[in-house]
């Protein structure tokens, strides 16, 4: 978003504020519908769950993820049907199970057969996906440290749940949050492959393939762009998946780049010969991506000059509420405006009201 927008934004709105841009929503999942064609887009709600977000997708025809009863219900406020939603959360309290089947939902996942059972006073309204684990050491956030089934236990988990009486309708993986290797999507389908062999020859009618999300958006270094980093994906889907329904849980490709964060100075100090600027949003707001997410964000800001080593610290009293140290600054002065872009995605949705500080309000702009 251009500096002079920004700066024209906060005199109406103030700071800090995450300005939401309709069109970058809209455009991103464009791109990413264009990239999976037949793929069905689950938008994950976790990734960023206000209403703004899951409204403007909703008119795009988005699907939703959704892990939890106020996911659900941040859905149901916005009008959305439980026919284009499922629930990908692994660990589940029969309550949830509950509540996710009396709002509609039918698709669930499963990574351990101890969810088995709780599934069984459930047999005629519920249907399984089962989870693989997929090591990725190298994204930003592995999301197989927690979750999913080693692949080569998977169809074995798959054959006590269709035994139970449950109805299995496919796999699902995730192959880490910032994905920046398409590569890993092959190697997740791969054993996709070997496990719908199995399934044929035990008579389990699967015909879900989730290929979950992770794809990469432009930070502080651009990545692929999202048609080249699909290509092999789509290619490997055509080739050997042709027959099943394919989705995704596209989150931060989506929700990141769709807002910008405006911040102000609101104090200064010279410590230890480095300046300290002091802004009105910090790591318990905003900024909560830099502790929970490991991302950095462009920043850019209008005042020029010779820059030295500075901090960015937030308002909260706490000494951890610190967002940049090390940072190249040029001097700045109480009022300065800055910009962080790429702020969409797992920050207002962690953000806290910590020490009695508000989140920053969230202005949908076209």
């Amino acid at each position: 978003m251009d500096f002079s927008r920004v700066q024209s934004l906060v005199e109406t709105h103030g700071t800090p504020t995450l300005f939401l841009s309709e069109n970058r929503l809209c455009e991103s999942y464009r791109r990413l519908k264009t990239a999976l064609p037949g793929v069905a887009l689950y938008y994950a709600v976790k990734s960023n769950a206000a209403i703004e977000f899951v409204s403007i997708l909703k008119k795009e025809g988005a699907h939703f993820d959704v892990c939890s009863n106020g996911e659900i219900d941040i859905i149901r406020q916005a009008g959305i049907s439980p026919d284009i939603c499922l629930n990908t959360h692994p660990i589940h309290r029969d309550s949830d199970i509950r509540y996710a089947i009396d709002f509609g939902i039918k698709l669930f996942v499963i990574d351990n057969e101890n969810e088995i059972p709780k599934f069984l006073p459930y047999l005629d309204k519920a249907e399984i996906l089962i989870r693989l684990s997929i090591q990725n050491p190298n994204c930003l956030v592995n999301l197989s440290h927690k979750f999913g089934v080693a692949p080569e236990l998977a169809f074995d988990l798959m054959r006590k749940t269709a035994d139970a009486g449950l109805l299995v309708k496919g796999i699902c993986f995730h192959c880490g949050s910032q994905n920046q290797n398409a590569l890993k999507y092959l190697e997740a389908l791969e054993y996709c492959r070997d496990i719908c062999r199995k399934a044929a020859l035990r008579h389990i009618p699967i015909d879900i393939i989730d290929i979950g999300g992770g794809f990469p958006i432009d930070y502080l270094t651009p990545v692929q762009p999202i048609e080249e980093f699909c290509a092999p994906i789509n290619d490997y889907l055509d080739r050997y998946f042709s027959r099943y329904r394919i989705i995704a849980e596209p989150g931060r490709v989506l929700s990141g780049p769709a807002m910008t964060l405006a911040t102000r100075v609101i104090g200064k100090s010279l410590r230890s010969g480095v300046w300290w600027y002091y802004l009105d949003e910090g790591v318990y707001g905003s900024f909560s991506g830099k502790i929970y997410d490991h991302a950095d964000y462009p920043m850019f800001l209008s005042r020029p000059g010779q820059r030295y080593d500075s901090v960015l610290a937030g308002p909260t009293c706490d000494s951890i509420d610190v967002p940049y140290e090390h940072v190249a600054l040029p001097q700045l002065d109480i009022g300065d405006l800055l910009v962080f872009e790429s702020m969409g995605a797992y920050t207002s949705a962690s953000a806290s009201t910590f020490n009695g500080f508000t989140k920053a309000k969230i202005i949908v702009v076209e």
